[in-house]
């Protein structure tokens, strides 16, 4: 029984030094690249794992931010900017009403207005020396009070929005059916500018009229306090000499009051003889 005893543990432990023979050279290995290689040695020694994740990511990258030849995409494109107020239509494709020194435009007016049909709507352009409001009113005389009215306001985060209002007395009531659609705006170089549609006809109500009728338009701008618009500019806003039809393309110029003195025959006719008067003295 010794006998069997002592070779059953020589077997076992002839068979642990084969083992421990057959793991030391990849060891040994191992040792060897960790004392010669630094860190390019542990780079070498360290097992390298693909990661799937990191492979879809990558690849994703390349995807989205890479084109075909390896150029980065260019980045997306602003969104279209406000485009101008042309005048060279007025008259022709669409009306205009202009306020303020003789030949301005829709950037230099105190006050501009535009309206053309456009299917069933009528596109409006408004615009004002004004950092608050601009606003047109649609009245079937010239006095402020019962009106619709349509308003574009700069608030205090920079926006331009179309809404409606209708006139109590000389109260303006901001209504929350708005027939305005295709609204744009902006406010640049000091002014409130915006576009917008709305249909021609509506449904009877008391706040909004039909535009294929003929109205008076009242001309208003003013300050906004944080985006609710306060007391116009001027005490006696302009009006439309006469009621507007919007079948009809005029290109109607008012003279705002710093000119309107100037602008009369007899004023200028009194002002030559005054200075003939001054020039030649008295007998």
């Amino acid at each position: 029984m010794a006998v069997r005893s002592r070779g059953a543990w020589r077997r076992l432990l002839l068979l642990l030094l084969l083992a421990g023979s057959a793991a030391s050279p990849a060891e040994e290995g191992g040792g060897r690249r960790e004392a010669g290689g630094g860190e390019h040695g542990e780079e070498a020694a360290r097992p390298h794992h693909d990661s799937p994740y990191g492979t879809i990511t990558s690849e994703f990258y390349d995807l989205r931010y890479l084109s075909e030849e390896g150029y980065p995409f260019p980045t997306a494109p602003p969104v279209d900017p406000f485009a101008k107020i042309r005048v060279d239509d007025c008259g022709k494709t669409k009306g205009c009403f202009r306020y303020g020194k003789p030949g301005c435009n829709a950037e230099t007016c105190d006050y501009f207005l535009s309206y053309r049909r456009i299917g069933a709507d009528v596109e409006f352009e408004l615009s004002a020396d004004t950092d608050g409001w601009v606003a047109v009113g649609f009245s079937s005389d010239k006095k402020m009070g019962g009106d619709d009215v349509m308003a574009c306001v700069h608030d205090d985060n920079g926006r331009v929005r179309i809404q409606h209002f209708y006139n109590v007395g000389q109260w303006a009531k901001e209504i929350q059916r708005n027939p305005a659609r295709d609204e744009e705006g902006v406010f640049e170089n000091n002014r409130v500018t915006c576009r917008f549609k709305r249909p021609v006809y509506v449904p009877r109500e008391e706040t909004i009229v039909d535009l294929h009728l003929s109205w008076y338009y009242l001309f208003a701008w003013g300050p906004a306090i944080q985006g609710s618009i306060t007391r116009h500019d001027i005490d006696s806003p302009p009006v439309s000499e006469r009621v507007v039809s919007i079948y009809k393309y005029e290109d109607i110029f008012m003279p705002s009051a710093a000119y309107q003195t100037f602008s009369s025959p007899f004023c200028l006719l009194l002002i030559v003889a005054l200075t003939f008067y001054l020039l030649m003295g008295t007998p």
